[in-house]
């Protein structure tokens, strides 16, 4: 089971000692969430009851390539993965040449988590289309495969037409694409194209046994094996090794948390809420549960 760190919300400054204190707790991927700027929108938020999105204007959102660099520069095994970059609200070359350049400079430790996104508002100040946004990511992402393999290559399709042509650095090794999003159009896209399907809101096991089952279905219909997709699931459980080996029988290859957001009492007296609190409690959260597995 491998254990990702989810870091939405984290303020900007504390990134890059929050890296640190990850690797040395056996995190295997440090994640960070996506958005371009905060308004009051018109897109209802999916992921709650009221529409409404759980931030505010303070809320900090630092690009994620610029932070995966700097943490990359204090860091050697940890991996990095947004969860989840709105790619077709960005042109396809902005795109390729931010992750290309991280996974360059992080020694190939980037894993390149991807939706569709919901907030159409991002998209008009971007100039993208919000209502092809779908489609469009099913045409970029072999079109970045391509474009990050090396060479010159060209591309003619429906959204993207360029080339011959030719980007640098590029990686040299593939960047994983993990899709992230539980609608069928999302987990059609991870089971027909991605290395990977992340979740981008906490299951419990009632929620996400319907999903794994609908992913080996849709697996099967493309033709790729079972275990062909790795499976990030954040997990509606007490952090327990006994329950996190018990879904890695179902399938799932590894889970995400945020250990500070299960702080005791008497943490949050000792430590308050800051980059303290959240090294504390990865630590105990290392000693209680990583080590375990």
């Amino acid at each position: 089971m491998q254990f990702w760190l989810g870091a939405s919300f984290v303020e900007t400054g504390q990134f890059v000692e929050l890296a640190g204190a990850a690797e040395r707790c056996g995190i295997h991927t440090l994640t960070l969430s996506d958005h371009i700027f905060y308004a009051d929108f018109e897109s209802p938020y999916p992921y709650s009851s009221t529409g409404a999105p759980r931030w505010n204007a303070e809320t900090h959102w630092p690009d994620a390539w610029v932070t995966i660099g700097a943490m990359a520069a204090v860091t050697t095994t940890l991996r990095f993965a947004p969860n989840v970059y709105v790619a077709p609200a960005r042109d396809l070359f902005t795109v390729a040449k931010q992750v290309s350049t991280a996974a360059v400079l992080s020694g190939n430790r980037v894993t390149f988590g991807v939706g569709v996104g919901w907030c159409k508002e991002e998209f008009v100040q971007t100039g993208q289309d919000f209502h092809t946004r779908g489609r469009r990511l099913d045409e970029m992402i072999p079109a970045l495969r391509e474009l990050w393999a090396g060479g010159t290559v060209a591309h003619h399709g429906t959204h993207y037409d360029y080339g011959p042509l030719s980007i640098s650095p590029v990686p040299s090794a593939p960047v994983p694409f993990f899709v992230g999003g539980d609608s069928e159009a999302a987990l059609r896209r991870a089971a027909r194209t991605g290395d990977g399907w992340m979740g981008n809101r906490i299951y419990t096991e009632e929620q996400l046994d319907p999903v794994l089952a609908d992913l080996r279905r849709y697996l099967k219909e493309y033709g790729r094996a079972e275990d062909a997709l790795q499976i990030i699931a954040p997990l509606a459980v007490l952090p327990d090794a006994a329950t996190y080996r018990r879904f890695a029988d179902k399938g799932v290859t590894g889970t995400m948390a945020a250990p500070w957001w299960l702080a005791t009492p008497e943490e949050k007296a000792r430590y308050g809420a800051g980059i303290e609190l959240k090294v504390a409690t990865m630590e105990r959260f290392a000693e209680e549960v990583v080590s375990k597995m």
